[in-house]
């Protein structure tokens, strides 16, 4: 066997891994003075180490091919532990099965590189077809849980139908990334849950959480908005009844669906949020990312709520698997007030915005609402144009 085709593709190939994962990250320009994007993804398929996609046996991979493909990675969970970042994203293999895989950074920013094997996720009775999109959360009771969406087909699909599906919460909790224990999914009266998050502390000594209720798997029926509920314990986690935080509203961003992104930072004003909305275009569904607060002591009443965007998908971020997007499920706070914004662009790869505390909620407390009306949008934007000619 000529084994020159292997070592020439082995070293070519590990020649662009690291290229990728020891790339430094600058910041862009920032137009709008809140947060700061960098030049380059945090993380991408490209950083997939190489013993994840190739059999590295010349003998039994004598074309060094790529036998177990990764289509992208995306919609990170993220923490701060012992002064490094971690990430734990979503990656789509080839065979769009999605699984978790845990990311360390020393900078938050670069230098993102995969711990040797995806996390092993322990299965239900009802065994998940498919998990994403993990919500991490140091919780005051001490665990970190690791909250994401499971899905399973449809058992009252009609024959032939291989689309429709379940969608409910899957819950994890773990001290250190690496043992992960499964709980039971969380119990709800909606028939599916996605986007599902718990709050970091304590509510009259219940277990909080921000949900989504939604009649269907796309479609949100009659779930209104971003929902809040108690349960009693972990496990089993169950909320016998939810109330809306943040609701949908007719032309605007959040139109067809919202829902909470990361946990809330807990700040001196009150609990700051970010989440993404979705409206209807001509060229399909486009998401954003917006922020509001929520009152210290209740954090089911919103205090503050900016009109708009906070983040929308720019340049290459609006090209990949499902185009126009921008999700985030992870943002981390440091102990010095820096804020790290992770999210995903359409599907594909992972990108972080920075900020701190004070200048986001800064943005939150002084940016008008949605004023609602086109009429009552150019009067609030002619206020402050006279504000400023005076």
């Amino acid at each position: 066997m000529n084994s020159s085709i292997f070592e020439q593709r082995y070293e070519q190939v590990k020649a662009r891994y690291e290229e990728v994962t020891l790339r430094k990250n600058e910041p862009l320009f920032s137009e709008n003075g809140i947060y700061e994007r960098y030049e380059q993804p945090v993380l991408t398929s490209r950083h997939i180490p190489l013993s994840w996609r190739y059999d590295l046996n010349p003998e039994t991979n004598p074309y060094f091919m790529e036998r177990l493909g990764v289509n992208c990675v995306f919609n990170p969970g993220a923490i701060h532990l012992d002064g490094k970042f971690y990430l734990v994203a979503r990656v789509e293999g080839a065979d769009r099965k999605s699984f978790f895989a845990v990311a360390e950074s020393d900078s938050g920013v670069d230098g993102f590189t995969f711990w040797d094997y995806p996390v092993q996720l322990p299965e239900t009775s009802d065994p998940d077809v498919n998990v994403y999109d993990m919500r991490l959360v140091k919780h005051e009771d001490g665990f970190i849980y690791g909250l994401f969406c499971t899905e399973r087909k449809d058992p009252a699909a009609p024959a032939g139908d291989l689309s429709s599906a379940v969608a409910q919460c899957g819950i994890v909790r773990t001290t250190d990334l690496k043992t992960w224990e499964r709980l039971p999914d969380l119990q709800t009266r909606s028939a599916q849950q996605r986007n599902v998050v718990l709050h970091p502390e304590f509510v009259d000594g219940k277990y909080a959480f921000y949900t989504r209720p939604q009649d269907g798997f796309i479609d949100t029926g009659s779930g209104g908005g971003i929902g809040w509920g108690l349960a009693e314990s972990m496990n089993p986690a169950v909320v016998e009844e939810e109330i809306i935080v943040d609701e949908r509203a007719y032309h605007t961003i959040k139109e067809v669906k919202n829902g909470q992104g990361p946990a809330p930072i807990k700040t001196a004003d009150g609990w700051l949020h970010v989440a993404h909305g979705v409206r209807n275009t001509a060229a399909g569904l486009r998401y954003v990312l917006y922020a509001f607060m929520t009152d210290l002591d209740k954090p089911w009443v919103q205090t503050y709520r900016p009109g708009g965007h906070l983040l929308a998908p720019e340049g290459e971020e609006r090209i990949g698997d499902v185009s126009n997007v921008v999700f985030s499920n992870g943002m981390v706070a440091t102990e010095n007030g820096e804020l790290f914004l992770y999210y995903a662009s359409s599907d594909t790869r992972c990108h972080v915005a920075t900020t701190t505390v004070d200048r986001l909620a800064d943005y939150v407390r002084n940016t008008p609402e949605d004023a609602m009306r086109s009429h009552a949008c150019v009067q609030q934007r002619s206020a402050l144009i006279e504000r400023n000619l005076r």
